[in-house]
């Protein structure tokens, strides 16, 4: 769930305001960036996503799963294994993140140069 809840914090002012609702927060984009192209059990996604904890990836996926980002597949095997990967609409937002992560490049080698990064 966005910061609004599974069906977003409505009115929305415009089409950013609706996307910011459902990437809202430090780990969402790169749990979505994570699991690009591919499934992850919980454990990989801890590793990929270097500095998230149990807690917040935890909440973060019920979060992206209930705004239909995230898709969460339970095997019935022992010891039970459960998959993350994104949904129809997961893999549309994370094409859409692709130039800001263009944009967020240009923006950490500048700031390299400069001296600040």
């Amino acid at each position: 769930m966005g910061a609004g809840g599974a069906l977003g914090k409505q009115p929305y002012v415009c089409g950013l305001d609706a996307a910011v609702d459902v990437i809202d927060g430090k780990w969402k984009v790169l749990i979505i960036w994570a699991l690009n192209h591919q499934r992850c059990r919980f454990g990989e996604l801890r590793r990929l996503v270097p500095g998230v904890t149990e807690k917040v990836l935890t909440q973060q996926l019920r979060e992206l799963e209930a705004d239909g980002i995230v898709h969460r597949e339970i095997y019935d095997v022992k010891p039970p294994k459960v998959e993350y990967s994104l949904t129809e609409l997961g893999d549309e937002l994370n094409t859409a993140l692709g130039p800001l992560g263009v944009w967020g490049k240009r923006r950490m080698a500048a700031l390299e140069e400069a001296g600040q990064g």
